[in-house]
């Protein structure tokens, strides 16, 4: 079932590659300039000093694994199997850990017909609760505090009609609200300051700002190459009218189909992935504005930034790729073929040293983390896990064993 999922994405998502011609060809080290090819060529790739351990979760294999890197390489810790449907595809999505590593959080996207979400301790992978949300619940990401999960509800599966993001009470596991915002929410993050949240609608062009204190959306932003334009409160039925039945959109609409929105290291700038037009967009919170727009990989889908601020690592799902910009310049440092394609999602440790990339692979492939090192701008170890490797969620560093 979760396969057809994969269908329709790549559908609604991606544009097949032979539709632009001959997929770009990429060296060994990406497409950086001649000096750093030859420089980091001769570079040896160090050991890490330290072990990082990160959960990743595999949609098609039911699968949640315990992954560690460090200096006696990679493996898999631990790994269980989540859902409560023993015959069917459950599809684990999203992850996150609570701030203070006592838990972490799945978002299942399969049910009858919800989906739901799952607590769980991380010292035992024990399930401490669950509750329902809306349709085909994906990517997640918890408040500063760890008190509120918001989880974007998809809603692949059903009509193209506006969707929302469901805000869990973590304590309880008590769903307390569920925000209507636009066709197919994704992408779900906040501000460091816990007091933002931000989506982005594939099907609408938009990205969507949610106030966590009253929990009702506050602004919208038409993302649209050529009609950007930030707006108050949320999305009026027009924003949606291009994909209702019997809407069509502008013949001179640039889209952006945006499938990823990430919020800078401080929290003044938004970073918006465009996967249909390959394009990154920057906005300005305060402002509201779009400041700069640039050229990304082909089929840009999920982004993370430096926790120092200075890098954006963005996957480029058709592209067979990660892309690593230097954010004070909006320049392409560096592009990386990746093991396996149809990449997927990317998280940045807290050191700023490594990028951990996740790949869905194809058909009955197994899904792939593939570990980046953002000093050498170089791959540096890989690993199989299940089918379809999604969510991927950084849980701590600590000392070698």
């Amino acid at each position: 079932m979760l396969r057809s999922y994969s269908i329709v994405v790549s559908a609604v998502v991606t544009v097949a590659l032979l539709a632009s011609g001959a997929p770009r060809q990429l060296s060994a080290q990406g497409t950086p300039t001649a000096q750093h090819r030859g420089s980091a060529a001769r570079r040896p790739v160090a050991s890490p000093e330290r072990d990082y351990l990160l959960y990743v979760v595999a949609e098609s294999a039911d699968q949640v694994a315990l992954v560690r890197y460090g200096p006696g390489g990679i493996r898999i810790e631990r790994e269980q199997r989540v859902g409560m449907m023993p015959t069917e595809i459950n599809g684990p999505h999203g992850i996150d850990v609570s701030p203070d590593g006592q838990f972490y959080y799945v978002s299942i996207a399969h049910g009858t017909p919800y989906g739901t979400f799952w607590k769980y301790r991380t010292t035992d992978d024990q399930p401490v609760g669950h509750t329902t949300l809306g349709l085909f619940p994906a990517t997640v990401q918890l408040t500063p505090d760890g008190s509120l999960a918001f989880v974007a509800n998809f809603n692949l599966h059903g009509d193209m009609v506006p969707s929302s993001v469901s805000v869990v009470s973590t304590n309880e596991m008590v769903e307390i609200a569920r925000i209507t915002t636009c066709t197919m929410p994704h992408g779900s993050r906040l501000s460091p300051d816990g007091t933002r949240q931000y989506s982005a609608c594939m099907m609408d062009d938009l990205l969507v700002e949610i106030d966590t204190r009253t929990l009702g959306v506050s602004r919208h932003f038409q993302l649209a190459r050529g009609r950007e334009r930030g707006m108050e409160g949320a999305p009026s039925a027009s924003a949606h009218a291009g994909h209702m039945p019997g809407g069509a959109m502008p013949p001179d609409l640039v889209q952006c189909s945006p499938t990823w929105a990430q919020p800078g290291a401080d929290g003044r700038r938004l970073y918006v992935a465009c996967n249909k037009s390959d394009e990154i967009v920057e906005v300005d919170v305060e402002r509201w504005a779009v400041t700069r727009r640039w050229a990304a990989g082909d089929g840009v889908y999920n982004l993370a930034v430096s926790p120092n601020g200075a890098q954006l690592v963005a996957t480029n799902k058709r592209g067979k790729s990660i892309s690593v910009f230097d954010l004070a310049t909006a320049k392409e440092v560096v592009r990386l073929p990746t093991v396996k394609g149809v990449v997927h999602g990317v998280v940045v440790s807290p050191d700023n040293r490594y990028a951990f990339v996740t790949q869905e692979g194809r058909g009955s492939e197994a899904g792939i983390l593939e570990v980046f090192d953002l000093q050498l701008l170089r791959s540096v170890a890989s690993i199989e896990l299940g089918q379809q490797a999604a969510g991927v969620a950084f849980l701590r560093m600590e000392p070698t064993r």
